[in-house]
């Protein structure tokens, strides 16, 4: 797959590209909608967080203080270095043109370091096989863990938390289909209510006992690391459930820009998040650390069952977030060449972003409540949790590493120390999550390994299979050079080939030519190309090369975050003087039928694999938007 070179980026020291210059105005706007979207996640933690860290920590018996500082002071340290210092002051600005996220940050990498292109696409690939094993534990979690404060209101809703969860995760992929953009404007009012609502509570408990405040001092969180011996590792596992969601600022980092997302966690959800945690803390201490679900103890009895709701509202938000953040990164991997293609219907007709996969969301909907059904409540399932989201973690400091060393030009001490940081802590709560890997954090390995594996077969597959088909194929210059010299008999009108090879003649033309034995007047042999960058400008999507009369090679550039459309693509070519008429246009596809050797280079079952991938790709007319009634299929069976 050819790639056209990825678009610039201001570097340290020079002026910077301002990508939210055109969205100032709607500043308040955009924070709001951050809230809703961004932050959904990383805001619901206060429900499950502290209460497991706590339970880390004491096991079945009595919370000290020092258990209580120490664990405080490890979240707050970790909200603060994590999301603060690493993800809003460094890996937000590794911008992709605007857009953020695993791929994009891979994108940016390959074109930063070449040479290493091929270890950056497998870290790529890692990560985003990680977000997928994090994706169907997201939403099984928040709203399971919001549904449980029913168990609070009274022990009598234990026995239907589970049918309330299912019900509520069925309607809430259900209603996929008619997109996101519909109840989007409430999303963020419902979550600020929500930032606003875990915020006053926790200040309204911290003059239980303001003493929690000490918490702050991370003198609390080495004094516990390096006292608490026995249970320490087990609590950072518990710990990082606090700062899950971080990444959804970078994932998330087109939709609403830097500045929104900055000022949203700075002015609102930080603040929000430390009250709650504080407010917690001090009501376990002044409680003699007997409370075993503070986030819904502390409430006031009248405001027990509106909280509920509100979090069940917002846990549902938290996965909306999750869920649609899956279509996007799948939309992505397939634009670069990492998967098959899917179905997609776009959802609005304003946000090209808003996007619904018939199939993704069908399969994490049965992994969501299968994962409810066998865990059946949210402490059992937060061992599940963490282990992908440290890992996808780990992989972007990796990213970022090469994107400070050669994009940004920094020096290798000055990238190198700061990787290593990240690094070190990353590492450290990876390995805290991974001894939960039988307690259920393989459910997230083991999904995370096979989306990894599908990536690799797939991204091998089609290198050899271009490069077997490439072999038995004719160089394009030659054969229109004997074309020309002695053309077979001419039939009106333009005939286009699609091809990923635009040196090589195409499959379709060949077998047009053998079986037809004639030639169109006008021949274009076309080109799809995703580029290493999100969008690309409509004075770049089309290149256009005449061959001779007969033939002209065409080559359409598409950002990884568009979808391919080649009639309207075409229209841009007019311009360029490829005067055409779409009724007297027919377009010509290669379709292969593959058969599986056993020395294809690849195992039997990776090759049956490959083939069984092929098989479910989307319809290349229905993807690329071509005419139906314009299209002829030519089929050729290929060994692999």
């Amino acid at each position: 797959m050819a790639y056209a070179k990825a678009g610039g980026r201001a570097e340290p020291g020079a002026q910077p590209v301002d990508h939210d210059a055109p969205r100032r105005q709607k500043m308040p706007i955009l924070m709001l909608g951050a809230l809703g979207v961004v932050f959904g996640d990383i805001g619901t933690s206060p429900i499950y967080a502290f209460r497991e860290a706590l339970h880390a920590s004491s096991g079945a018996g009595l919370a000290t203080r020092e258990d209580v500082l120490g664990v405080l002071s490890l979240i707050v340290w970790a909200l603060t270095v994590i999301v603060t210092v690493k993800y809003v002051i460094f890996v937000l600005r590794a911008d992709n043109r605007g857009e953020g996220g695993t791929l994009s940050l891979m994108a940016l990498a390959r074109s930063a370091y070449p040479r290493a292109s091929g270890a950056i696409l497998a870290i790529g690939i890692c990560g985003a096989a990680l977000f997928f094993g994090d994706a169907i534990i997201t939403p099984a979690i928040s709203v399971l863990s919001a549904v449980e404060g029913l168990n609070v209101v009274t022990p009598a809703f234990a026995p239907y938390v589970v049918p309330i969860t299912l019900v509520i995760l069925a309607v809430l992929f259900s209603v996929q289909r008619f997109g996101t953009g519909r109840v989007a404007n409430v999303f963020g009012p419902i979550t600020a209510v929500w930032f606003l609502a875990i915020g006053g509570a926790g200040l309204y408990h911290i003059s239980d006992d303001p003493s929690v405040l000490l918490a702050v001092n991370p003198y609390y969180a080495v004094a516990y690391l390096t006292t608490q011996h026995e249970v320490a590792f087990i609590t950072v596992g518990a710990v990082f459930l606090a700062v899950t969601g971080a990444e959804a600022l970078y994932v998330d980092l087109g939709h609403f820009g830097r500045r929104p997302i900055v000022a949203a966690w700075l002015a609102i959800v930080f603040p929000s998040l430390l009250l709650n945690y504080f407010g917690q803390g001090a009501f376990v201490m002044a409680r003699g650390g007997t409370p075993r679900n503070p986030f819904f103890e502390m409430l006031p009895e009248w405001s027990l069952l509106p909280m509920v709701i509100l979090a069940t509202a917002a846990t549902v938000i938290a996965s909306q977030a999750v869920i649609s953040g899956a279509y996007s990164l799948t939309r992505q991997a397939v634009q670069l060449s990492i998967l098959p293609r899917f179905e997609i219907q776009h959802t609005s007709e304003m946000q090209s972003g808003q996007i619904y996969m018939p199939r993704v969301n069908m399969l994490l909907a049965i992994g969501v409540m299968v994962l409810v059904i066998s865990f059946g409540e949210s402490s059992a399932l937060a061992s599940a949790y963490g282990i992908s989201v440290t890992g996808e973690m780990l992989v972007t400091t990796i990213l970022l590493f090469v994107v400070m060393r050669w994009r940004w030009k920094w020096t290798l001490a000055a990238a190198l120390a700061l990787a290593i940081l990240f690094g070190i802590i990353d590492t450290g709560f990876f390995l805290a999550n991974a001894v939960k890997i039988a307690d259920g954090g393989w459910v997230s390995i083991g999904v995370a390994a096979i989306m990894a594996l599908i990536m690799a077969t797939w991204v091998r597959g089609s290198r050899m299979l271009f490069e077997k088909t490439r072999k038995n194929e004719i160089p394009l210059d030659f054969l229109t050079e004997q074309l020309q010299k002695k053309p077979p008999q001419l039939v009106p009108g333009t005939a286009v080939f699609l091809t990923s090879d635009p040196n090589s003649a195409p499959t379709a033309l060949m077998h047009s030519l053998k079986h037809y034995k004639v030639l169109h007047e006008h021949n274009v042999i076309l080109s799809v190309v995703t580029a290493q960058e999100p969008t690309v400008p409509e004075s770049e999507r089309v290149k256009m090369d005449p061959i001779n009369d007969l033939f002209m090679r065409v080559t359409m550039n598409f950002g990884y975050m568009e979808q391919p459309n080649i009639p309207k693509a075409m229209a841009i070519c007019r311009k360029q003087g490829w005067k055409f008429d779409i009724m007297t246009t027919s377009f010509f596809l290669s379709r292969r039928s593959l058969k599986a050797s056993p020395n294809s280079g690849m195992p039997l079952w990776q090759d049956r694999m490959f083939i069984g991938l092929a098989r479910t790709a989307a319809d290349a007319t229905e993807y690329f938007q071509i005419p139906t009634g314009r299209v002829i299929e030519v089929g050729t069976q290929v060994t692999v």
